[in-house]
């Protein structure tokens, strides 16, 4: 275990600057060219690994030993901030980077341009291809396994045109058939006429019978001629 005849007066020295929490154990101490002896103990705050409190002291013989400074020192391999580079250094960093970044996207989209460009040439020769195949024994002029696309549309319209001329024909007797309803409804009112005759000889008949009442047979006679005198005349006969 490090030892220093320093220790006691050294931690004292870092009470005066911080607090007894951060003030890790004696590490040990170093002896200077000077003379000057350096205690070390280890750093216990947070954000400083492998740091080390250092106290100088002096001592001269024949006198007390005498603390000259005490602070926070970096060991080897403690966690250090990056060295300081000037601010024209940095920016011409940062434009280079940017250019360099610039440089690779353009690069990227020449790549993909190119790719498409490819993928369209593959595409036009598949289209080539097919257009080949239309032409071929498969698919000679249209014709599809030896049938004529083309007849079958020219079939397909004469079917067509032979449903149209059966609705031409339907609707046709559809009118026929309406002649055929008028013609009923003439008959209709013609018997219709008929029977207005018949109503007015009826009425005629009656009129008849009203005559017979007149003064042309009044009371059963005759032109003047009592009926009924006649038949007593010839009683007394």
């Amino acid at each position: 275990m490090p030892n220093s005849q320093y220790e006691k007066l050294a931690r004292g020295a870092l009470l005066e600057i911080t607090t007894d929490a951060s003030i890790g154990a004696l590490v040990g101490e170093q002896v200077e060219s000077d003379g000057i002896v350096s205690v070390l103990f280890a750093s216990a705050l947070p954000g400083y690994p492998g740091w080390n409190w250092t106290v100088s002291v002096a001592h001269v013989e024949g006198e007390e030993p005498t603390v000259l400074e005490a602070e926070l020192m970096p060991a080897e391999g403690a966690l250090l901030s990056p060295d300081w580079v000037p601010w024209s250094e940095r920016l011409a960093e940062y434009k280079a980077a940017q250019a360099a970044s610039e440089a690779a996207d353009a690069e990227k989209a020449a790549a993909d341009e190119a790719s498409d460009g490819d993928e369209d040439d593959d595409l036009e020769d598949d289209d080539d291809e097919d257009d080949d195949a239309f032409g071929s024994a498969v698919l000679h002029g249209g014709d599809l396994d030896g049938v004529d696309i083309d007849a079958s549309d020219d079939e397909s319209d004469d079917d067509d045109d032979d449903e149209e001329d059966e609705d031409d024909d339907d609707i046709d007797e559809d009118e026929d058939d309406d002649d055929d309803i008028d013609e009923d409804e003439d008959d209709d009112e013609d018997d219709d006429d008929d029977d207005d005759d018949l109503d007015g000889d009826s009425d005629d008949d009656d009129e008849s019978d009203d005559d017979y009442d007149t003064g042309a047979f009044r009371g059963g006679d005759h032109e003047g001629v009592s009926v009924d005198d006649l038949d007593e005349s010839d009683e007394d006969d």
